[in-house]
């Protein structure tokens, strides 16, 4: 017998023992299939469009089941309370929830109705008809002990439903009329993140394209050309001189030569901007009068969406849609994983980003304060969506009955609000909020977002924070193209490609020899606005869950440096597409367990062995079908 054959036998034994002590064996691994070649942008357009309509779709059942829990809450704690004790939970209910456009209260033991924040849409006649025969219809049902819900109503230009039910003993019920204009935030969000339009638009605040190779001018006319262009502002120029500032009399000559105000300075870095004259004007001037050490275009980037750690808890969480919508925590061995590590308050996770919604109920308790370094002195607020669903796939609460389950339990997420309200930001911004999260404690940040023009300025950036031992991850673009983004591309950074659920490289995922890992990106439920939850695609998604696996690492172990957790990570990826690092997964998927057990030293705890012996069964078997 070949000894590749003795040691199947041995683990065939092994594994038999296992599923008698535990009687439940995850399912089997399926084979991986090489990544296809990139199709013809039609071809692609489909894909993402199926994508967009996969996370729309998924993002309406996810607030339905939340919208449903809320009302069910509210029937059965107060079923028995008075009048003002119901008006106070119900007004605090739509105070925190805007989207709940009418809320109805009857009590049949009284026949009494009262009505809260009532403000019905108005439509066409048709409309206002269709809306009414709903509501008679949401009567009719609790009146007669069934739960109603209405097919969607588009009441203008907006969509709505009704929902309505009765609780278990019959006393009481509740209807409500649910606006859904989610589902066009969402639609909005993704036809950009994905690139299914041209993004941002030019001629919007000075804003212009350029192919990132060449750095001449292109015009973007469609989504699919955006994976060719870098955008930046067409008035201004980023400039590094060789003694890393100037004097005051210095700026004022620039400033007369090329008609601008007194420019921004960031670390050694200067932001000029001309009232009349252009980049192709401003470059020549400082290159034939300054010398610098770099001078390039100020680029936009573009969103890409101490406590005991070892405490037991619920497993799996009671999180209300953990178990049917967030299949991404189990591909990646998260709950064993949290029998290891489940962070800590001292390991904190910056996410340079769009900014965070600061009072969701599913991130309370788990934010600190922050920076916005688009508007000064302002907190770093979510006006897009991108941020706070970034946010939640790192650290939602975990068992508070509540929405999705983050991926760490204790550790603190620092908001960073880089990016303004169109989802694009600056060069500047974005360096600026980098460089803030290096001095104010991160000990791992995340980059959902990128440029395909490889910014020296940028570059500093990144070192700064990489030389103060931070674990830097980045999204590797939505394009489904070889070209390098950055700051994913930059060899201080993981940078991160998508899976589907079936461990394949996500259709629109960007890939290349630059790819570090990759982890799920494909309609990931996760924290939203408006406190509510939104289904996203996009590597701006897989990104966080390797910023979360490096925050538990950096709690479990806090000795490891950041290229030693880089590393482990690596190292320890379960590989995916062929041997070894490629180009379409890097060196495989994150296993957060086998990740946490490395750092930890290796020891498994003798409850998790059957697991763990499963887990190398079908690694092996994996690598056989890889090398027959």
């Amino acid at each position: 017998m070949s000894r590749k054959n003795i040691m199947l036998a041995g683990l065939v034994t092994a594994a038999f023992t296992a599923a008698i002590l535990i009687f439940a064996w995850r399912p089997a691994t399926h084979e991986i299939a090489e990544a296809p070649g990139k199709p013809q942008p039609q071809v692609e357009k489909t894909m993402k469009k199926n994508a967009l309509n996969q996370d729309v779709d998924m993002t309406d059942r996810l607030n339905k089941v939340d919208v449903s829990r809320h009302l069910g809450t509210l029937l059965s704690k107060n079923h028995d309370s008075s009048t003002s004790d119901v008006a106070v939970y119900a007004r605090k209910l739509q105070q925190e929830h805007g989207y709940i456009a009418m809320l109805m209260w009857i009590d049949f033991r009284t026949n009494k109705t009262m009505i809260f924040k009532s403000s019905l849409p108005k439509g066409s006649e048709t409309e206002q008809k269709q809306l009414q025969k709903h509501m008679k219809s949401a009567k009719a049902a609790v009146k007669g002990h069934q739960s109603y819900e209405s097919p969607t109503l588009i009441i203008g230009s907006e969509k709505y439903y009704f929902i309505a039910q009765r609780d278990q003993e019959g006393t009481t019920g509740v209807i409500a009329l649910i606006n859904q204009k989610v589902l066009g935030r969402v639609t909005d969000h993704q036809l950009k993140n994905l690139r299914l339009i041209p993004y941002p638009k030019e001629g919007r605040y000075h804003v212009e394209s350029v192919h990132a190779d060449t750095l001449r001018d292109m015009t973007v006319k469609t989504g699919h050309d955006n994976e060719n262009a870098s955008h930046y502002y067409e008035n201004e120029i980023v400039v590094r001189f060789p003694n890393g500032h100037l004097t005051e009399a210095q700026l004022k000559d620039i400033s007369r030569d090329i008609h601008c105000k007194m420019p921004r300075k960031l670390g050694y870095a200067y932001i000029f901007r001309s009232s009349d004259m252009n980049y192709t004007q401003l470059k020549p001037y400082f290159t034939n009068n300054w010398h610098p050490l770099y001078s390039e275009p100020h680029y936009m980037y573009l969103t890409n969406d101490k406590v005991n750690e070892n405490t037991e808890g619920n497993l799996p969480p009671n999180d209300l849609l953990f178990s049917t919508y967030q299949w991404n925590l189990p591909a990646i061995e998260t709950e064993l994983g949290w029998r290891l590590s489940k962070g800590s308050n001292d390991v904190i996770v910056a996410v340079v980003d769009t900014g965070v919604q600061a009072n969701h109920p599913d991130l309370k308790g788990k934010l600190l304060a922050g920076y916005n370094a688009i508007t000064n002195g302002s907190t770093p607020d979510d006006d897009v969506g991108h941020g706070t669903h970034v946010a939640g796939i790192i650290g939602a609460l975990v068992n508070n009955s509540e929405g999705v389950a983050g991926i760490s339990w204790y550790n603190k997420i620092l908001p960073v609000k880089a990016l303004d309200n169109s989802g694009a930001g600056t060069t500047y911004s974005v360096a600026e909020g980098i460089i803030w999260a290096a001095d104010n404690g991160a000990k791992v940040i995340n980059l959902s977002l990128g440029n395909y023009a490889d910014s020296q300025f940028l570059h500093d950036a990144i070192r700064y924070a990489y030389d103060r031992d931070i674990v830097i991850v980045s999204a590797a673009g939505n394009d489904n193209t070889e070209r390098p983004g950055y700051p994913a591309a930059y060899p201080e950074v993981l940078a991160v490609a998508a899976t589907n659920a079936s461990a394949e490289k996500a259709s629109f995922s960007n890939f290349g020899d630059y790819i570090d890992l990759t982890a799920p990106g494909e309609s990931i439920a996760s924290t939203y606005p408006d406190s509510q939850y939104a289904a996203l695609s996009g590597t701006s998604m897989a990104s966080p869950h390797v910023a979360a696996l490096a925050g538990l690492v950096r709690s479990l172990n806090p000795d490891l440096s950041n290229t030693e957790v880089m590393k482990l990570m690596t190292d320890q990826a379960i590989d995916l597409g062929t041997p070894g690092q490629d180009k379409y997964y890097g060196w495989g998927q994150i296993d957060i367990f086998k990740t946490l057990q490395a750092a930890g030293g290796g020891d498994v705890p003798l409850q998790m062995w059957p697991q763990r012996v499963r887990q190398q069964f079908d690694h092996l078997i994996q690598r056989i079908k890889n090398n027959p």
